[in-house]
This record gives C-alpha cells, sequence and structure tokens, in this order.
C-alpha cells in the first residue's frame, strides 16, 4: 500500500503497532489509544506516526474531535476485554466504540474489525472451526471477553450495511512475534522463568493457529481489500494448526527452562482454524510455528535461547 491515508486504534497492542510501523513507510498513518505503556507513543512518532489520545470507555464521543474524517483505511483492533466481569460495559463499550468509529469514518475505502476465535461454541480441542461454525460466547478464563467481540460483531454488520462501508471482520487467532509482549507463547515462558505453573486440559491439549507478525503484516491489505457490504468474514490465523503443550515442550526445547505442567479443569482456551476461507483472500503464510517461536525468544529473551546445534544435539539424543 501506499499514499493512503490510514487509522489505527489500539496502536501499543501486539496487532496493531507492527502493522502501523511498517505501513508508516508508505502512507500517512494515525495511532489512536491510550498510550498506557511508557514509551510507545514517543517511539510511534519517531516513525511519521500521528498520535491521539483515544478511550474506548468515552462513551460520550469526546475523543473525536479534531480527529480527521478523510482516513481511506482504518483497522480497529482496539477492546474493552473485561477483565473486571462486568459484561454489560464490555457489550456497550465495544459496541458503541465500533458504531461512533464507523460512522466517523463512514468515507473510508475499507474498514477492518479485529474479532476473535473465543466466541466460537467449544467443541473437541483440535475441531477445525470454519466461519460457518455455531457461537455461544463461554470463555471461562475471561468471561465478558467473547461476549463483548460478539456484541460488536453485531454493530459492525450493522453499520456497514447502513452506511455502504466496505468492511472486514477478521477473527483472529493468536498473533505472536518480537514486537510487544510477544503473545500467548511469551506469556507462557514468562510463567517458566518464574516457576508458575501452567494449566493445561487434563486429556489431549488445547490447539490453536497461530499467526506470526510478518505474516499478520503482510496479510492486512488483502483483507482490506477483501472488505465489502454486507461485511465480509474471515478467520484469521495461520496455515499450521499448533498444539499449546507442544508450544512449551518447544520453549523448553529451545531455552532449557522447565515447565510446569498442571492438569486443570479451566485452562487457556484456544482454537484451531481451518485457514481455507482466509488463504483464497490472503495467500499463504511464510512462517513456521516453530520458526516463528524461535524469532520471539530470539527478540525479547535472547539470553535464554540455546545455538541451534545444541538444540539439535538434544534432539538426537532423545531420538
Amino acid at each position: 500500500m501506499e499514499g493512503k491515508k490510514i487509522l489505527i486504534t489500539g496502536g501499543t497492542g501486539q496487532v496493531a503497532r507492527p502493522v502501523a510501523e511498517a505501513l508508516a513507510r508508505r502512507n500517512e498513518v494515525w495511532c489512536v489509544g491510550r498510550f498506557g505503556t511508557p514509551g510507545v507513543e514517543d517511539a510511534l512518532r519517531a516513525q511519521g506516526i500521528v498520535t491521539r489520545r483515544w478511550d474506548m470507555d468515552d462513551l460520550e464521543g469526546a475523543d473525536y474531535v479534531g480527529l480527521p474524517t478523510d482516513f481511506t483505511h482504518v483497522l480497529h483492533s482496539a477492546v474493552r476485554r473485561g477483565e473486571d466481569g462486568d459484561v454489560n460495559a464490555a457489550i456497550e463499550v465495544n459496541s458503541l466504540a465500533c458504531g461512533r468509529l464507523m460512522h466517523h469514518c463512514r468515507t473510508a475505502e475499507a474498514f477492518l474489525f479485529v474479532s476473535t476465535g473465543a466466541l466460537y461454541k467449544r467443541q473437541s480441542l483440535d475441531h477445525a472451526y470454519t466461519e460457518d461454525d455455531p457461537v455461544d460466547g463461554v470463555a471461562d478464563w475471561l468471561p465478558a471477553y467473547p461476549v463483548g467481540k460478539i456484541a460488536a460483531e453485531g454493530a459492525v454488520r450493522a453499520f456497514a450495511a447502513v452506511l455502504g462501508l466496505p468492511t472486514t471482520i477478521a477473527r483472529l487467532n493468536i498473533a505472536y512475534g518480537p514486537g510487544g509482549y510477544g503473545g500467548v507463547p511469551m506469556l507462557y515462558f514468562k510463567r517458566m522463568l518464574a516457576g508458575e505453573p501452567i494449566p493445561v486440559p487434563r486429556q489431549g491439549q488445547n490447539w490453536c493457529s497461530p499467526l506470526h507478525t510478518d505474516d499478520l503484516v503482510d496479510q492486512v491489505p488483502a483483507l482490506w481489500a477483501a472488505a465489502t457490504t454486507p461485511a465480509t468474514l474471515v478467520n484469521w490465523g495461520g496455515d499450521e494448526p499448533m498444539g499449546m503443550t507442544d508450544c512449551v515442550r518447544h520453549l523448553e526445547e529451545l531455552t532449557g527452562v522447565p515447565a510446569r505442567l498442571v492438569p486443570s479443569e479451566v485452562t487457556r482456551e484456544t482454537y484451531r482454524f481451518d485457514p481455507t476461507r482466509r488463504r483464497e483472500l490472503t495467500g499463504p503464510c511464510r512462517v513456521s510455528w516453530r520458526e516463528g517461536i524461535r524469532r520471539t525468544l530470539e527478540g525479547l529473551h535472547p539470553d535464554h535461547v540455546k545455538p541451534r546445534a545444541t538444540q539439535h544435539v538434544t534432539r538426537r539424543d532423545e531420538a
């Protein structure tokens, strides 16, 4: 993409920040958010990105004052996750923020809303979810989060149709990479470093379709190009399924740091995607999950990564 005027919400996040930084090289990029992480706003500005303070909890919409309306493309990834458990607040804040933002940017060429796979009705741990699978918004590990996303998807669908705004709803899987906090795999690695237990299912393992930052950034323009009215719906994950227990064992192999896996009734549920529809829109991914995990460790925890030769010897000995 080149010469576009792009608005990105949640500019400090695992998804939004690398996209903003990549697109800023040839486009005019604006990022809005609370910028609670020290230094991030200055780092974005240093790359020519325009920043504005914006809080989704501002239900009156005052934060839109002075924000241009002539953006050509919008990526809305900011979210109220609902850690406080307030489901009604998650519904109101997320859906109203979507509506206000879409109305403000109603002349855009394309609007991309980042949703989640956590809203699907849970089936078997290794089930490959398609966009047509049923949803129920049940997630014991963070109950308000998927409910808020379902409500927001409803608002996005409605405003896309009413405003005639070409829109893509992308249900994100696990995004990870060396930018930001690294994604869920690095959350697990921090638990490993601290010697904390990692809850896993009593039988089998949770599966997911992780999406490395490089692939995520590459695919955003294609998801904008796929925007339609009514809104296009697509599962946004990687091509390779990954078991979360396999991921933790790979982290052990790469670093030598042991993991405490504890069988539990409640785990951080993940979802494996059928990538067929997404591949039709974006083409295949380039980064395998094993190589992607290594790159992420090298970027965020370089002192803990063993030389590649050491890992190869370990695998031969185990064989």
